[in-house]
C-alpha cells in the first residue's frame, strides 16, 4: 500500500509513523508514505499557501492553484484521492475493509478555514470524517486512517487474528481482556479463562462480547428473540464477581 499525504506539517507523519505497529510494518515494507508540502509549490517569498475567502467570513481558505501545483508532483498513477474533512462519510470498520483493495491514496490535510472547493471538485474522490468534531487539520484524520488500514495488511501485526478480532472487526465489540495477576485488588479472572477448555473459552468470549455490546454500543447488536433469550440465560448465570470484573454489573 502507498501513501501520499498532502500537508504543511510532514513532520507530524514522520514523528507518529516512526513508533509502534507502523514502524514495523514500514521496516518491512508492507506500506510506503511520502508527504508532499504545498508550501514547496508556492510561488510569493511568503510561501503562501492560503487567501482570504470570497464573501466574508473567519479564518483562510487554502489555494487551489498551490495543491494542483502539489497534486502535480505526486507519483502514483492509479490513486484514490481522499480529502479528509468533518463533512466526509464517517469512517467505520466496514470503510476501512473496502478501502483495503485500494493500493494507492493521495490523503490530502487541510488547515485554517478548509480547500477551495473548486480543487475538491475537480481531484477529490471522496471525503471522509473521523467524527462529528472539528480539529485544526486533517493530519490526525489522515493518520487514523493510515493506522486503521495498514494494521490490516497481512503481517504488520504479531498474530494474524488480532485485527479480525477487535471490536468492530467483530459483529460488536470485543470481550473484555485479563493478564496477571489473577487477582488484582479482589478482582479475580473468570474461572472459564483459567480452565484450559478452548471451546467452552471461545463461546464464553463470544457471550460476553454480546454483553458488552448491549451495554456500550446496543445499536451494533442485532439478535433475534431466540437469541435474546440465551443471552439473557447466559447473563443470569454469571456470578455477581463475574459481572463485576466484566464490568457488566449495572447491566440490566
Amino acid at each position: 500500500m502507498k501513501f501520499q499525504i498532502i500537508s504543511v506539517f510532514p513532520s507530524l507523519f514522520d514523528s507518529y509513523l516512526s513508533q509502534g505497529v507502523l514502524s514495523q510494518a514500514l521496516k518491512k515494507n508492507l506500506f510506503q508514505y511520502q508527504v508532499l508540502n504545498p508550501r514547496d509549490q508556492s510561488t510569493d517569498s511568503y510561501k503562501s499557501v492560503d487567501d482570504r475567502p470570497f464573501g466574508g467570513g473567519d479564518g483562510m481558505v487554502m489555494l487551489p492553484e498551490v495543491l494542483e501545483a502539489t497534486m502535480k508532483k505526486r507519483t502514483l498513477k492509479k490513486d484514490h484521492v481522499i480529502y479528509l474533512s468533518p463533512q466526509g462519510k464517517p469512517l467505520t470498520d466496514e470503510k476501512v475493509n473496502q478501502l483495503q483493495a485500494k493500493v494507492e491514496m493521495t490523503l490530502i490535510c487541510g488547515r485554517y478555514s478548509g480547500v477551495d472547493q473548486r480543487f475538491l471538485n475537480e481531484y477529490v474522490d471522496e471525503e471522509i470524517s473521523i467524527g462529528d468534531y472539528v480539529l485544526s487539520g486533517g493530519e490526525l484524520g489522515a493518520l487514523v486512517l493510515m493506522d486503521a488500514l495498514v494494521r490490516k495488511i497481512p503481517g504488520s501485526l504479531g498474530h494474524l487474528e488480532s485485527a479480525e478480532k477487535d471490536s468492530f472487526a467483530l459483529p460488536g465489540l470485543e470481550h473484555p481482556l485479563f493478564t496477571r495477576p489473577q487477582d488484582w485488588k479482589g478482582q479475580k479472572v473468570p474461572a472459564i479463562l483459567l480452565s484450559g477448555n478452548h471451546a467452552l473459552m471461545e463461546q464464553w468470549k463470544i457471550n460476553v462480547s454480546q454483553l458488552v455490546t448491549l451495554k456500550k454500543r446496543p445499536d451494533l447488536l442485532h439478535l433475534s428473540a431466540k437469541e435474546f433469550q440465551i443471552l439473557k440465560a447466559f447473563f443470569n448465570s454469571m456470578t455477581d464477581d463475574e459481572k463485576r470484573v466484566c464490568g457488566l454489573e449495572d447491566l440490566k
